[in-house]
């Protein structure tokens, strides 16, 4: 039969742009549904602005640095409402570059909530359409526990818009998003508590990476509570909140921020009208070429519940629009070595298996590792670490990990995984001549293995 789109994809975030993009430049015809914002969760209430208000906490450390470098400046202060207006300002430009990338690559825009309706049929505003793939890229969905007063928390999504910034921040979580507004939060001057109800937050990443950085944010006066959760919220006639514990104790706070994970965004979606199948934890399920359990719709990024990251859900698209419409150019997308970047003050970069992972795979393991402090902080006061280290494989010399916490962490670390990704040895790190003076340079200096 003949149908309106050869793809019509649910979401306009990354993954969705991405393969709509790329197969109506194969020659498809293509449309995108939208419901909310061009972009997704990345640009809007997620990655983009995040990392723009990590900068905005970065330069209270820069302002007190200074003076150690001759600088003299006034005295510094802080507005956050010209640091929201200015965010909103970018994340409006780049909405704007969203929806130019998808008008000019010859896809059409359908700005609404679309409801599938069928195998091949979606709904939206009114209108039906028929499509020969559908694609679900809905995302992800922040979750707040069902405990009392969990109407008075507030999540990524609001933290973004608040008016002004709180004075006593309590966040709760142990995953990137927690670690990184405790950070900017504590940075900006609030009086911040990290709650999770682990032993150390950051579960899954290096254990000399999670203790390291722990250390770090104790050091600059954040409030790490462990094995700590929260029973009930109450709001007080002043505004504040009564913030009561599992463990009995009582905290007073003026904002409570979940950051406890997030679910794969479906509501009222329409599955019901389809095959498509989900998992026990609520994603939906596909195979290796994104195919959910109906043939013709097929699902990529967060809704699919691999690995919650922007740039793999942007492979994960692409994948999908070379196998549809340019099967020359298809190949698997491979999950092995994705290098990421936890945005803390101090930024975490990783890539590769940790050392836990490796000695569970039965790896012969060595360990190298340097701890400094870096060269920018040697004429100051600050007495910050950098932590740098390396996971090899002894009988192989195969470097199986690289792991860092320090500054700019995230930007060393994704030169390190091209090196990883095309198998580099020991010896190759070892022989390959430093940038000197970096901290870069410490990945290719370091000699001795610790002890085992």
């Amino acid at each position: 039969m003949a149908y309106d789109f050869d793809l019509y994809v649910i979401g306009a975030g990354s993954g969705g742009v991405r393969a709509a993009r790329f197969a109506a430049g194969f020659g498809a015809k293509v449309a995108v549904a939208e419901s909310r914002y061009l972009g997704g969760t990345c640009v809007n209430v997620g990655c983009v602005p995040k990392k723009l208000l990590v900068y905005g906490a970065h330069y209270a450390e820069d302002l007190e640095q200074a003076s150690a470098y001759g600088w003299t400046a006034g005295e510094a202060s802080f507005d956050w409402a010209t640091l929201i207006a200015n965010k909103d300002r970018e994340i409006n430009r780049l909405n704007g570059i969203y929806r130019n990338l998808l008008v000019n690559s010859g896809v059409v825009l359908h700005e609404g909530h679309a409801r599938l309706t069928g195998p091949h049929e979606v709904e939206i505003n009114g209108q039906r359409y028929t499509a020969e793939h559908i694609m679900i890229a809905t995302g992800g969905w922040p979750v707040i526990p069902d405990i009392p007063g969990r109407e008075h928390a507030i999540s990524s999504n609001e933290a973004f818009f608040l008016k002004e910034l709180p004075k006593r921040v309590i966040v709760v979580g142990g995953g990137y998003i927690a670690v990184e507004f405790a950070g900017i939060f504590h940075g900006m001057g609030a009086q911040t508590s990290l709650l999770y109800r682990g032993e150390l937050f950051l579960r899954g990443f290096d254990g000399a990476v999670r203790k390291h950085l722990a250390e770090e944010l104790t050091r600059r006066g954040l409030d790490l509570q462990f094995n700590a959760d929260i029973k009930r919220i109450e709001k007080l006639d002043d505004g504040s909140l009564k913030v009561e514990l599992k463990d009995g104790r009582i905290l007073a706070t003026d904002c409570v921020f979940y950051a406890t994970g997030r679910r794969p965004m479906l509501d009222n979606l329409g599955l019901e009208h389809t095959g498509v199948t989900l998992d026990e934890k609520g994603f939906v399920k596909v195979n290796e070429k994104y195919e959910t359990a109906e043939p013709s719709i097929l699902a990529i990024g967060d809704v699919i519940g691999r690995v919650q990251l922007t740039p793999v859900a942007l492979a994960e698209g692409m994948a999908v629009a070379r196998r549809l419409f340019k099967p020359e150019q298809y190949r698997l997308v491979d999950y092995r070595m994705i290098p990421t970047a936890v945005f803390s003050l101090p930024n975490i970069g990783t890539v590769g298996l940790t050392e836990e992972q490796a000695r569970e795979e039965g790896h012969e393991v060595q360990v190298f590792e340097s701890r400094f402090r870096p060269m920018k902080l040697t004429l100051t006061d600050c007495q910050e670490r950098t932590l740098m280290k390396l996971v090899v494989d002894a009988r192989t010399d195969k470097v199986l990990g690289c792991h860092m916490v320090g500054p700019d962490a995230g930007e060393i670390v994704q030169g390190l995984a091209i090196a990883l990704k095309a198998g580099a040895t020991k010896r190759d790190f070892d022989e390959t001549i430093g940038v000197h003076p970096t901290a870069a340079e410490e990945f290719v200096t370091m000699r001795t293995p610790l002890a085992s």
